[in-house]
Parts: structure tokens; sequence; C-alpha cells
């Protein structure tokens, strides 16, 4: 019985997948990819940790802004 699935990729498959990599972009081209991939995944855990509830400065700035306005 083959269950497919990420957790189910062998070693010729993995192998496969980085030749096609270093193919497709190049030896000097991966580790800035990777920089950036990883730049992102920090990004994004680190807007999961802010309190939906609290309001951003750049709104209230904004907020702050339109009310002092002359009219």
């Amino acid at each position: 019985m083959y269950t497919s699935g990420l957790l189910f990729i062998g070693t010729n498959e993995i192998i496969i997948i980085v030749v096609l990599a270093l193919l497709l972009f190049g030896g000097k081209k991966i580790p800035e990819l990777m920089r950036g991939l990883g730049r992102g995944v920090k990004e994004f855990k680190e807007g999961q940790k802010v309190d939906p509830n609290e309001e951003e400065p750049a709104n209230a700035d904004a907020k702050n802004d339109a009310t002092n306005t002359p009219r």
C-alpha cells in the first residue's frame, strides 16, 4: 500500500529536486533564495505574535492627522 504525501519523499526524490534546483537557479542564486525564504518565515511568525486588538502606530498617526486637519 503506497501513501502519497510530503512525509514519504524518499532519498532519490530529494536528490532529483536538489539537482533540478541547481540547474534552474545556479549555485549562486540558491543561498539568496533561501535567505529570502527565511526572512519571509520570520516575518510571518512575528506577524502571528501581534495582538489583533492592538492598534498599530501607523494607523493611529493617520487617524490623528485626519482629526487635526483644519477645514
